[in-house]
């Protein structure tokens, strides 16, 4: 295993976000280096693979300095989901190993009950994004309920630290949240 690809990666994004650059330019000269990241499943360590028999974990494997972004992977045991919640900031999703369900939610009124808008598979080596802009609110599963799931995560700020939203289905009601990580530690990207 080489955590090379991983490194290679968060140097590509080191040149593409920058302060004041566009949110679709962003996302757009993203996708190239994540379909890279997800052509080989050769690079994540194991302490970033690693399901918890109760909760999905978020793993942080890179924030950049300045936190205009941050690269996580998302473990998903058996049948794990999400609460239905919001980023407020861009994102960009890659599946590495398994499946997971998005399914987007939308408000046609202030108060009123959320309504699914959209429902998707992503399977290895998809990529899907999010953002306040095209869509933010979602609900994420793993599809399988036999077996892990992987995805890698990639955040217009850090993501561990942005105060989000969890939603009440029926009413709408949005509850404030930050998330935080799974972990404490990051993986060494200049390890060999």
């Amino acid at each position: 295993m080489s955590i090379a690809r991983l490194r290679d990666f968060v140097s590509e994004l080191t040149d593409i976000v920058h302060d004041g650059v566009p949110e679709a330019a962003v996302l757009d000269a993203l996708h190239a280096p994540m379909s890279r990241l997800l052509d080989k499943d050769d690079w994540l360590p194991e302490a970033f693979a690693a399901p918890h028999p109760e909760y999905y974990q978020q793993y942080l494997l890179h924030c950049d300095p300045k936190m205009r972004f941050s690269v996580v992977s998302f473990v998903w045991g058996p049948g794990q989901k999400t609460p239905i919640h919001d980023h407020t900031v861009w994102g960009m999703i890659g599946m590495l190993r398994g499946a997971e369900e998005s399914t987007r939610f939308e408000a046609r009124e202030p108060g009123a009950p959320l309504h699914v808008s959209e429902t998707s598979v992503l399977k290895a080596g998809d990529i899907d994004c999010v953002s306040p802009t095209v869509g933010d609110v979602h609900q994420v599963r793993n599809v399988y309920d036999d077996r892990v799931s992987i995805s890698i995560h990639v955040y217009g700020g850090n993501i561990g630290r942005v105060r989000r939203h969890v939603y009440d289905r029926a009413t709408g009601r949005a509850k404030e949240f930050v998330s935080g990580f799974s972990s404490n530690v990051v993986p060494n990207l200049w390890a060999a």
